[in-house]
């Protein structure tokens, strides 16, 4: 898990400073996202954005999927996600010197206002979209796109829906063959 959630933070072969338990959920997020930076499904998603968002469209796209697998959680996972979401937090302090520094730096954010739960809400969503933009060099007003979100989330909501299931046999097989 903390590998998993490290993965965008850890840069090319300095995930070897790692566990080895760490390094195998970098290694897994890596390839979740080059397969859903390439399924077909997630293009379509992508395509409904690129016109008004660009090249901002794939981050966006993926903080929308995040959204529907917190309202479908209980589709995918026993634990209810409130519950989870704690469980996520306590690993992660408990593994607070594991962290990058920038990952260290906004964790108290993360935990204190409960962001993986709020995932779940379009205002949660949004907020999460209006940092990105924040911290990118240029703005691009990513939490704009939460209007899209509304107007188009049957169209959305079909994607994901379609796509991550072909996500989770990946990842399936990837488990098995380690």
């Amino acid at each position: 898990m903390i590998g998993n959630f490290i993965a965008d933070s850890v840069r090319g072969k300095t995930f070897e400073r790692y566990p080895e338990t760490v390094q195998r959920g970098i290694r897994l997020h890596r390839k979740i996202d080059t397969y859903t930076d390439n399924h077909p499904v997630v293009f379509e998603s992508k395509d409904r954005l690129r016109a008004e968002f660009g090249k901002w469209a794939p981050v966006i796209v993926d903080v929308f999927y995040d959204h529907f697998l917190a309202i479908h959680w209980n589709r995918y996972h026993s634990l209810p996600l409130a519950d989870f979401s704690q469980s996520v937090y306590a690993i992660l302090e408990e593994h607070f010197d594991l962290l990058p520094e920038r990952i260290q730096g906004f964790l108290p954010y993360m935990t204190g206002g409960d962001w993986l739960f709020n995932y779940s809400k379009l205002s949660g969503i949004e907020r999460a979209l209006w940092g990105i933009s924040r911290r990118s060099r240029y703005n691009p007003e990513m939490d704009k796109s939460v209007a899209v979100l509304r107007e188009q989330f049957a169209g959305f909501e079909d994607e994901f829906l379609r796509f991550f299931p072909d996500l989770e046999a990946m990842v399936a097989d990837e488990m098995s063959a380690t």
